[in-house]
């Protein structure tokens, strides 16, 4: 049985049928570009995006399970779990899983985040079923042994360590807890040495079988690939390992929820013995499916997303008081953040931060002109599209867009969408979002005097 823009998955059995569906989501050109899904009986997800101009596939799985699905006792969980799935599973060792891919030139790696994690792997498309069934016997055989959960603590409590020696980046970690406090969007994606050093080997399988059921996962392939082809090699391997139990089990939603950050003027302060100083200023931003976000990406651009951005220019080329210095906006399921990262000498913190303060404030007030806007717009449609010419990229996309929105636009309908931003429509979400009262993280060497003053630079 078809119907327009469905087709059931060949060779399935009757009651498979019934609930199997493949829909073309994008049509590309000549085949260029287009996108399928396919949901399999059980709930698993299949989008892949076909560009037969290249020689490569990149194959990924995306878990609908990030750091803030971890209770405190659980910190950490999601990403230790990251760690074991390339531990062994009952058909392989870790070692079989590395020297597997590492044989035919590939890469393989995985990545945590706040709201979800994705296990990928890069090989030629001719080595493409390699990659499936290595990357689909990871997540769905793993055995998380004792042994492994001991030795790869050391591993993980060596990668805090690395963190926290990197000021630059342990700053926006502070930053999330300055916005968030305590509640999980506030908590770091590693955990903590305490956490980490608490969870078990139970805990952490309990944790796996959770949320590592096909219902909740993605799967994402994109390259010179064949979709018929990758639906039946991703099919043939969650059957083989027992994981379509439940031919009626539907996908899980995106997250939902409404969440409103009322943080205003709340200072962290780490004094630590560094070179520079590292500060981030910022305020509530909009979660990832608000429609002013197009707005929010020019704003962001124009303010801080490059060598021509207003920050870079007032901070670093008229004043040479930073080498980096830059805005950035992180969008989640019900809320947001925007914040403005700069490191400097610390004598030079207070006027660096006059500074950043002086143009939010003058850009909330009266706006950006029109020609600013236009640029910025130019440089955020070229950026969009260059950072999808790989096919890494674009599973990237496909994967998270089908996760995170249960949705695919296509890159002509996303440039539209940016090149539709007012002048007016960026006014006005400076307005909301920069008039905000600000709070602030800062991570450096911090005298007393310096620490009472930086309280009241978002008074």
């Amino acid at each position: 049985m078809t119907s327009r823009g469905f087709k059931t998955t060949a060779r399935t059995s009757p009651e498979a049928r019934a609930v199997a569906r493949t829909q073309t989501l994008i049509k590309g050109e000549n085949g260029i570009g287009t996108v399928r899904k396919t949901t399999l009986p059980g709930g698993l997800r299949i989008v892949t995006e076909t560009l037969p101009s290249v020689r490569s596939a990149t194959f990924g799985i995306w878990a609908h399970v990030g750091s803030r699905d971890e209770t405190p006792a659980l910190g950490g969980a999601t990403h230790y779990l990251e760690h074991l799935l390339f531990k062994g599973t009952a058909r392989r060792s870790a070692l079989d899983i590395s020297s597997a891919i590492d044989a035919v030139g590939g890469e393989m790696n995985a990545f945590t985040a706040k709201e979800y994690t994705c296990y990928y792997a890069r090989v030629l498309d001719t080595d493409l079923p390699l990659a499936i069934d290595v990357v689909c016997d990871m997540l769905t055989g793993s055995v998380i042994r004792e042994e492994d959960v001991d030795v790869e603590r050391g591993a993980i409590l060596e990668e805090i360590a690395m963190t926290e020696d990197d000021p630059g980046d342990c700053v926006h970690d502070l930053f999330a807890h300055t916005m968030f406090g305590d509640h999980p969007l506030g908590r770091p994606v590693l955990g903590t040495v305490d956490t980490v050093n608490a969870l078990t080997a139970d805990r952490i399988r309990r944790f796996y079988k959770k949320h590592y059921d096909p219902t909740h996962l993605v799967v994402a392939c994109a390259g010179n690939i064949d979709h018929g082809k990758v639906v039946r090699q991703v099919r043939a391997a969650f059957e083989k390992a027992g994981a379509l139990k439940d031919p009626g089990a539907q996908p899980i939603a995106p997250r939902g929820g409404r969440r409103a950050l009322r943080t205003a003027g709340r200072v962290e302060l780490v004094d630590r013995r560094t070179e520079q100083a590292h500060i981030v200023l910022g305020m509530p931003g909009l979660a990832r499916t608000d429609e002013r976000r197009w707005a929010l990406g020019v704003l962001n651009t124009a303010l801080g997303g490059g060598m021509s951005s207003r920050l870079f220019q007032e901070v670093r080329e008229k004043r040479g008081l930073a080498y980096s210095v830059y805005s950035y906006t992180s969008g989640f399921a019900d809320c947001g953040l925007f914040g403005v990262y700069a490191g400097c000498r610390p004598s030079q913190v207070h006027d660096v931060l006059k500074i950043c303060r002086d143009e939010l404030d003058r850009v909330a007030g009266h706006g950006l002109p029109d020609d600013e806007i236009e640029r910025a717009i130019g440089q955020l449609q070229g950026s969009t599209v260059l950072g999808l010419e790989d096919t890494g990229a674009l599973m990237n996309r496909i994967g998270k867009s089908e996760l995170c929105w249960g949705e695919q636009m296509s890159v002509d309908d996303m440039l539209a969408r940016i090149a539709s931003v007012t002048p007016d429509d960026v006014r006005s979400v400076a307005r909301d979002i920069l008039g905000r009262r600000p709070s602030l993280s800062v991570i450096g060497p911090l005298k007393d005097k310096q620490a009472s003053r930086l309280h009241d630079a978002v008074a």
